[in-house]
């Protein structure tokens, strides 16, 4: 038996008594909202579900995986000291085959609705059949009519009304019906180059411990196969990992990050980036948290709006777009292709061999593929770590691939500037996201890529293409120094 299992046993009573089970995602990872939040742990019960199937429908990066099965299973066991029951699932195939055989003996369960349309797709089987509830999912800050009342009901839609409108409607930095320092955005001042000063800091590390071990095994083991390279050592985990890098981030990072904002260094990954953005999307660290956190704090007004329109704008806007439209299924023109299977981001031609997991992963398809200006080159091997000669593409890869991440301005100005001046197509260049990053899932990701990265939904979420060419990137960067 292996070290959770064991502690898992441990740490609770009798896991099936008569409870209120909840099934418990992924990316849900949390008691500061939901059910989980308010009523009594020993009259509850979660359900957590791993499983083979879900890596199998793409080449997810290896920081990834073990992210997500770590903070699962540290999840668990902090349920489990509460005195929740735990039922953990190890089943291949969609969520709703590994759920359905408990719903006998458990009765029905309920689940605040998934964030990832994949994953409510998958379920709606049971939900039909009245074996699963849904409810409201409590981690969004605003709610799909908020949206509709910002914006109108069809397309365009602007993320500066919404993100005006919600800054009204939530109180956040207003001093009554005027925005704090008389402006919503201080976009302008936060566009400085950096040049090295003042030092950006080292983002911190987290101690391993026999979960993070075990997992790191798992995925050497299992998912082998799979690219990118696993640092345990970088992986947070638990609560406390969660909330040291939170605390590391209001500290060394907040006060300078509004200015240097847009700026890109082969020196720092992150620069003043906080990093907690996957964290975030799964709910380890509560999105209203952070911003009622970051408002509070006595840092320069550019940085603390910068901060907050990125989760209480920008995320919160991409998320109501995918909704409206699911997933960019339903556009206005009525004719966007849907891909059958999970596109593999170009992995075929990085390692030589087809990623033939996806063919065999029946389940949801592999997402819509508008191309409004007519990308159709494949995504090029150096997005996989073959040298393109270009220094600021090869050191973000590079990046990219050694931990999972990297921020906003490389994602938009370096990799997705770069596809788009090559017409890569806009599905294939998604695809790679969604595998390479730790943050990605469909709601943020296609938006974020289809949408802003590759102008591939036209003027639907946006006002233009982002495009450059090497002069934008020499002024806000060193790579050209390389």
């Amino acid at each position: 038996m292996s070290y959770f299992r064991k502690e898992l046993a441990k740490r609770q009573g009798d896991s099936r008594s008569r409870r209120s089970w909840l099934f418990v995602p992924y990316d849900q990872l949390s008691d500061e909202m939901g059910p989980l939040s308010r009523e009594d742990p020993k009259t509850l019960g979660i359900v957590l579900v791993e499983n083979p199937w879900k890596p199998s429908r793409r080449p997810y990066h290896k920081q990834k995986l073990a992210l997500i099965l770590a903070n699962l299973r540290h999840f668990a066991l902090e349920q489990a000291d509460r005195g929740v029951a735990v039922q953990h699932v190890v089943a291949e195939g969609p969520y709703a085959t590994a759920l359905k055989p408990l719903i006998p003996e458990l009765g029905p369960l309920r689940v605040m609705v998934p964030a990832e349309r994949e994953l409510r797709i998958d379920l709606k089987r049971l939900a039909n059949q009245g074996s699963l509830q849904f409810i409201p999912h409590e981690g969004w800050l605003s709610t799909s009519d908020q949206f509709m009342e910002s914006d109108g009901k069809a397309p365009p839609w602007k993320m500066d009304k919404f993100y005006r409108f919600i800054r009204g409607t939530t109180g956040v930095l207003m001093e009554g019906e005027k925005p704090v320092g008389g402006r919503y955005s201080f976009d302008v001042e936060n566009r400085m180059p950096w040049h090295g000063k003042p030092p950006s800091p080292d983002p911190p590390s987290f101690p391993k411990d026999p979960i993070k071990e075990e997992v790191g095994e798992l995925v050497r083991k299992a998912f082998d196969h799979h690219p990118g390279r696993l640092d345990l050592d970088a992986l947070p985990a638990t609560r406390k990992d969660a909330e040291r890098l939170w605390s590391w981030a209001k500290a060394e990072c907040l006060p300078l990050f509004g200015p240097y904002e847009d700026a890109m260094s082969h020196r720092s990954r992150s620069i003043f980036h906080t990093r907690i953005s996957s964290l975030v999307n799964m709910h380890r660290l509560l999105p209203s948290r952070v911003i009622s956190d970051v408002a509070g704090m006595k840092v320069p007004l550019e940085s603390k709006e910068g901060f907050i329109r990125q989760i209480l704008g920008w995320r919160e806007f991409v998320r109501h777009v995918h909704v409206a439209t699911d997933g960019f299924r339903k556009l206005p023109d009525g004719k966007t292709r849907i891909e059958k299977t999970p596109g593999d981001g170009g992995y075929e031609r990085w390692a030589g061999k087809p990623w033939g997991s996806s063919k065999k992963a029946k389940g949801p398809d592999g997402g819509a593929a508008p191309c409004a200006l007519g990308g159709d080159t494949a995504l090029p091997p150096a997005y996989w770590g073959e040298q393109s000669g270009l220094a600021c593409l090869d050191t973000v890869v590079s990046d990219v691939w050694a931990e999972g991440y990297s921020h906003h301005i490389t994602r938009l100005m370096i990799l997705s500037n770069l596809a788009s001046l090559l017409d890569v197509r806009p599905r294939e260049l998604t695809d790679w996201f969604w595998v390479a990053y730790t943050d990605a899932y469909d709601w943020v990701v296609e938006p974020n890529v289809l949408g802003m990265g590759t102008y591939a939904l036209g003027g639907l979420m946006t006002t233009k293409p982002y495009v450059s060419g090497s002069a934008y990137i020499n002024r806000m960067s060193d790579y050209c120094s390389l």
